[in-house]
């Protein structure tokens, strides 16, 4: 591929690459806080604890996820206060859907935290995506 071609296709797809590079760090976000909070705070083998170390992690990685989405992947000038309530509200969906299967697969399946927490994250990627797209900032970037 000649390097007009490279550099077309990145502008091409931007967007997608900015969220492949913005969803990378947000997900090391949440690996390094959920492994810190697991490894010297909470007892993961304690279903609740497991659920808190999830919630906190989760809440440190979306508040950086916003302002990357914002900023970087979609470029937004829409009113911050209104997209961030619809971020927020499309990413407790996808923290239920993280919980479930964190439950699911550790609590009731006995697997390991750490493989389960990184094969959820992926899902979480793919879904967090669509719907910052489809829901979040919409026409208003």
């Amino acid at each position: 591929m000649s390097d007009n071609r490279l550099i077309n296709a990145c502008k091409k797809h931007r967007e997608i690459i900015a969220y492949i590079i913005c969803g990378a760090a947000t997900t090391l976000v949440s690996l390094v806080t959920y492994y810190l909070f697991a490894k010297f705070i909470f007892d993961v083998n304690n279903a609740f604890e497991l659920q808190i170390t999830n919630v906190l992690s989760w809440i440190i990685s979306v508040a950086f996820a916003f302002v990357t989405n914002r900023i970087f992947v979609f470029k937004s000038k829409a009113s911050p206060l209104k997209e961030c309530v619809k971020f927020y509200i499309a990413r407790i969906g996808t923290l239920l859907i993280d919980m479930l299967l964190m439950y699911l697969f550790v609590t009731i399946c006995k697997f390991d935290d750490m493989i389960v927490k990184t094969i959820v994250q992926v899902v979480v990627i793919v879904l967090n995506y669509v719907f910052g797209k489809l829901l979040v900032f919409k026409g208003e970037n």
